[in-house]
């Protein structure tokens, strides 16, 4: 039996994985921060769709105890941090940067994983444009992450979604912004012949990304897969 256990559950996109998941009757483990706020409410939410909730602490030993216990066939990891978060945790005295997050966290994750001795299939939510000599930190920290998983020797599944729109439980300006600049520009362009610039760029929801990392990680044969946008989209409808 397929088990996915899913780290960043509480996420826009984690939850909707976690429902897809269960929508397919892969028996799912919606993994949230024991010091997290939104613990005593998502909790009812995640049982309600018959998922299990862990908590067990983000580090390497302790997770690794985890998976070994679980054995799970698959794993997602789904962290990132916003810049609304790293300003808060800056007020509140902590450090908290796209590095810290977005990469160290995925590596323990990796590391976590790498310690079992059933490895499982890793599938991890990057981002469209990363590159390793890219000045932007949130890039850049992606990269890393990608770069660990690579040098893993773990099963993974990378992803590169465009924008991702839809309603979040945190502001994002600057990407809903850009979804909706370039969904209106895309929406010309597929006037005129360019579907394909379209499927690639265009934006996606949360739901339509779950949909599409679930499927292509079900359906997946090859130990190392790298996943641009439309690759994560349904195939266009016929004439």
């Amino acid at each position: 039996m397929t088990l996915a256990f899913v780290v960043g559950a509480t996420g826009y996109t984690g939850r909707s994985v976690v429902a897809v998941l269960r929508e397919r009757e892969v028996r799912a483990v919606a993994h949230v921060r024991p010091d997290s706020p939104r613990l005593s409410a998502l909790t009812p939410h995640f049982e309600a769709l018959g998922a299990e909730v862990d908590t067990t602490p983000l580090e390497r030993r302790a997770l690794a105890e985890r998976f070994e216990r679980l054995q799970p066939t698959l794993v997602f990891s789904l962290l990132g941090t916003t810049k609304a978060r790293m300003a808060a945790a800056r007020r509140d005295g902590r450090s908290e940067s796209y590095e810290s997050v977005d990469f160290a966290l995925t590596n323990t994750v990796i590391e976590a994983c790498g310690a079992c001795r059933v490895p499982p299939r890793f599938v991890y939510l990057s981002a469209m444009g990363v590159r390793a000599d890219s000045t932007n930190p949130y890039y850049r920290a992606r990269a890393h992450a990608e770069e660990a998983l690579r040098a893993s020797g773990l099963p993974y599944l990378i992803a590169r979604p465009s924008f991702i729109s839809g309603d979040r439980a945190e502001s994002r300006p600057l990407e809903l912004w850009g979804a909706r600049v370039s969904d209106a520009a895309l929406s010309v362009a597929g006037w005129v012949g360019a579907g394909r610039l379209r499927r690639r760029y265009a934006s996606m929801t949360g739901r339509q990304l779950a949909e599409g990392l679930v499927a292509a990680v079900m359906s997946a044969v090859e130990p190392a897969l790298v996943l641009e946008a439309e690759q994560l989209r349904p195939p266009p409808a016929g004439p």
